[in-house]
């Protein structure tokens, strides 16, 4: 005679365990890409290369260069609008990358 309402021996059904299974392996997925992205730098630049900043996956910044002729004295703001716009460009970047390796993942549990 079968139970009704229960699992036959007790256990989580095989289904369950599958996607027990596959969630770790994303999850692991998931820190590997992050340990890969965190490692690599991206480089953007503004006005033309006269202002490149360099920063990490992790989103540190780890280099800013300025072109000689950048500098003006008289012309702080530019310079800052430059710097300013390198850094966003940056980001964006390794914002890119980030959904490059992680957007599809999620769809896998699916």
């Amino acid at each position: 005679m079968s139970r009704r309402g229960g699992f036959q021996g007790g256990g989580m059904p095989g289904n369950m365990n599958n996607l027990i299974r596959q969630a770790q392996r994303m999850q692991n997925q998931m820190q590997e890409n992050k340990a890969k992205l965190d490692e690599e730098e991206f480089t953007a630049s503004a006005g033309g290369g006269a202002v490149k900043v360099t920063v990490t996956g992790a989103k540190t910044v780890k280099s800013i260069e300025i072109a000689r002729e950048a500098v003006d004295p008289e012309d702080v703001e530019t310079l800052q609008d430059l710097v300013t716009a390198a850094v966003n460009e940056a980001m964006k970047l390794v914002d890119a990358e980030s959904e490059k390796l992680f957007g599809g993942l999620a769809g896998g549990l699916m």
